[in-house]
């Protein structure tokens, strides 16, 4: 039912489509970002990170999480260039780095407070 009978539908759209497509490099890049932002403790860090700078102290009591985990995920986030650190003697005071990241942050965000999200696959439904 859903199998195409004909290759190419429409030639000319399938052409521009695929002269935009972005490199196969650059879309590794993408998905790992959305990646990055897929694991609910990060985003917590992330959300809390909107708001402004905060050290890792008071980001593990904002999201729940342990100093240890919240480092750990700092960690992976500055390696990405989504947070940087800037440090202030042995306090490390963390930001959201990517002007980018923070736009997708909100989109998600106002989708999520818009939208109905239907979850089968966590009630045991597929």
């Amino acid at each position: 039912m859903d199998s195409c009978t004909t290759r190419v539908v429409d030639a000319g759209r399938v052409a521009a489509v695929r002269e935009r497509m972005p490199a196969t490099d650059d879309l590794a890049d993408t998905a790992d970002v959305f990646g990055l932002l897929s694991d609910p403790n990060r985003l917590r860090l992330l959300v809390a990170l909107l708001d402004g700078e905060l050290c890792v102290c008071d980001l593990a009591a904002v999201t729940g999480q342990s100093e240890s985990a919240v480092s750990h995920a700092l960690r992976l986030l500055r390696a990405h260039r989504i947070v940087a650190a800037r440090r202030s003697g042995r306090m490390a005071f963390y930001r959201l780095e990517d002007p980018h990241v923070r736009m997708l942050l909100d989109l998600a965000l106002a989708h999520t407070e818009h939208t109905e999200a239907l979850h089968p696959e966590r009630e045991g439904t597929v």
